[in-house]
């Protein structure tokens, strides 16, 4: 960290101009008393345009993504919280152990240096709860009306060190079971209940988690899982449609066994929702042999994370790649892609 600034920002009145982002003194004092001090890192505190970081044996993993939320502020958590969570998920997803983050931002005039200030905060406390470090940056600043507020991207490096983990999309086999790890849609309800001022009598909170400490002892359990994917937009239904086109395969679930909240249900039929096509933001679908579904159920249940964990259905053989769902009444349905933009800046 430079020495101080004789005259600090003003977090509390103050603006983003575009003189933070000209590359001058305004943008590094910018950078110093706001990313500087909530994220706290000596390698981020250096001031190069690259982090040099050191990484364990084993294979390396590598995400980006990009948030562009509205609004930026939801009920269970904001952009920044969600920036560190999604990237650490992604990472996580592979049975790696996330490690680093980079994070740029794209500022638009006139936003106000207390929401920045509370955004870089937020992604700060979200990083430490999952024991990655933000490492490294970059800041640009448009004019009022190039974007809305405040675009975050990130980047998350992680370390598979497990030589026994193979867990990736195409791997999935029929008589393979299907697990969720808890209920579905919370995150894609309680943002849309926002936009659209809706109150619950139960109110619905955004299920945005960093995953790493579910997954860690979900591996420790059962190393031979499959495949595992966060289902983010789109929801469960994209999700098995994305594993089964990537495995060759089919899947066959039950509604009985999809665990929904009643408010998240009774949202979905208000909005006229589909709840299976609903983003989430802190669960997780897993695949894994048939034998190790009960030891894998329990390895989830016994975490804060996977308390609500289910067996949702099981993979199987279909040319078509198809998902089917059993439905409440006995029927079956297919459980197809989202058709175009159910609900958008959803993340």
């Amino acid at each position: 960290m430079r020495r101080p600034f004789p005259h600090p920002l003003n977090l509390s009145r103050g603006m983003v101009e575009m003189s933070h982002g000209a590359g001058g003194r305004a943008m590094i004092q910018l950078i110093d008393e706001i990313f500087g001090a909530a994220f706290q890192d000596p390698t981020l505190a250096r001031g190069d345009d690259q982090a040099l970081l050191s990484l364990p044996a084993g294979r390396v993993v590598m995400t980006t993504d990009g948030y562009v939320i509205t609004p930026r502020v939801f009920p269970g958590g904001d952009i920044g919280s969600l920036a560190v969570h999604g990237t650490v998920n992604d990472v996580a997803m592979s049975g790696a152990v996330p490690l680093y983050l980079s994070a740029g931002f794209i500022l638009e005039e006139g936003l106000p240096l207390a929401d920045l200030d509370a955004i870089a905060r937020s992604m700060a406390a979200a990083a430490r709860a999952a024991g990655v470090s933000v490492v490294t940056g970059d800041t640009k600043v448009v004019e009022r009306g190039g974007c809305d507020g405040v675009f975050i991207t990130t980047t998350g490096v992680g370390v598979i060190t497990d030589d026994r983990l193979d867990i990736a999309g195409d791997r999935a086999r029929p008589g393979d079971a299907i697990l969720v790890s808890g209920t579905l849609g919370d995150h894609g309800v309680a943002v849309m209940s926002q936009r659209e001022n809706l109150a619950f009598e139960t109110p619905i909170l955004s299920d945005s988690a960093a995953l790493n400490g579910l997954v860690a002892d979900m591996v420790a359990a059962v190393p031979g899982i499959r495949a595992m994917r966060d289902p983010t937009r789109g929801g469960l239904a994209a999700t098995l449609n994305e594993l089964a086109h990537q495995s060759g395969v089919g899947m066959a679930i039950r509604e009985a066994d999809v665990p929904l909240k009643p408010a998240v249900r009774g949202a979905c039929e208000l909005l006229g929702l589909d709840p299976l096509t609903v983003p989430n933001e802190g669960k997780l679908v897993a695949i894994c042999p048939p034998e190790h579904a009960d030891a894998l159920l329990r390895a989830m249940r016994s975490h804060p994370l996977g308390q609500e964990a289910a067996v949702i259905g099981r993979v199987v053989e279909n040319a078509e790649h198809f998902v089917q769902m059993e439905t409440l009444l006995g029927g079956r349905r297919i459980v197809d892609w989202l058709a175009g933009e159910q609900l958008p800046r959803i993340c």
